[in-house]
């Protein structure tokens, strides 16, 4: 189907529907000041290495350097506050036309611009607390931080000896099933799938707007770059998010 670069269209597409699942990547947190991952040159990715999962898992060494990367590193994260994107997609979930919003982002901007916990679906996880690995146990990274810095490491769980990570899914570290399960359910009920800042080249999370549009939804991406997606797309818009989405919500 041919597309349109045409705010009006995407407009015209959210009046139209009923039951919207949005897709949001990283491109909808960098107007908040959160750098993203993998931009040639200025995403974290070139210019920090990535730790594997399986080396956390193996390696007390690797642990307590992820935990000091973390407490000394970038902080832009802890301090941003969600943008006019994450409140316009707030407030169409407030209308009742939104059934989820499934997001590669670990910024936990969508809870804090008024989305329930059960109307977001972290595909790879969140990076505002940390759980154990064997017991899941839930710890804050506020209480962590302070053990780090206290005895310049972070302890196993207190409470059956596991390893506790950052609630991310790192690289190497299998999908979580259920989201993965709740994210297909979403995607099979929806009527419009809008990708929103995604550059739809990490899979298998990137698969989901292109299976809405195989079971005949309508498909829209708003993103500042080209993906490989928009060909399929109904609508594409190639512009800022946040003044996108707020005018198509009527919050500008």
């Amino acid at each position: 189907m041919s597309h349109s670069n045409d705010i009006e269209a995407l407009r015209r597409l959210v009046d139209d529907a009923e039951r919207i699942v949005f897709f949001t990547g990283a491109g909808i947190s960098t107007e908040s000041g959160i750098p993203d991952f993998r931009s040639p040159g200025t995403g974290l990715w070139n210019k920090i290495k990535p730790i594997q999962f399986q080396d956390f898992v193996a390696s007390e060494d690797v642990r307590q350097e992820s935990w000091r990367r973390r407490f000394s590193g970038d902080r832009a994260m802890e301090g941003a506050v969600p943008n006019t994107g994450h409140r316009a997609i707030a407030r169409l979930h407030e209308l009742g036309k939104t059934l989820a919003v499934v997001t590669q982002n670990v910024d936990n901007l969508h809870q804090n611009s008024g989305l329930p916990d059960e109307a977001v679906i972290e595909l790879h996880g969140n990076a505002s607390y940390a759980k154990c690995l064997s017991c899941e146990l839930r710890y804050e990274m506020a209480e962590l931080e302070a053990q780090f810095h206290a005895q310049g490491r972070v302890d196993p769980c207190g409470r059956c000896g596991g390893i506790v990570k950052s609630a991310t899914i790192s690289f190497g570290q299998a999908m979580p099933e259920r989201e993965m399960e709740r994210a297909q359910a979403a995607i099979e009920a929806c009527d419009l799938c809008i990708v929103v800042g995604s550059s739809l080249v990490v899979y298998p999370a990137a698969g989901f707007p292109e299976y809405a549009k195989r079971l005949g939804a309508g498909l829209a991406i708003l993103n500042r770059e080209e993906t490989p997606l928009d060909p399929l797309a109904d609508v594409v818009v190639h512009a800022e998010i946040g003044a996108s989405l707020g005018y198509v919500v009527g919050l500008n």
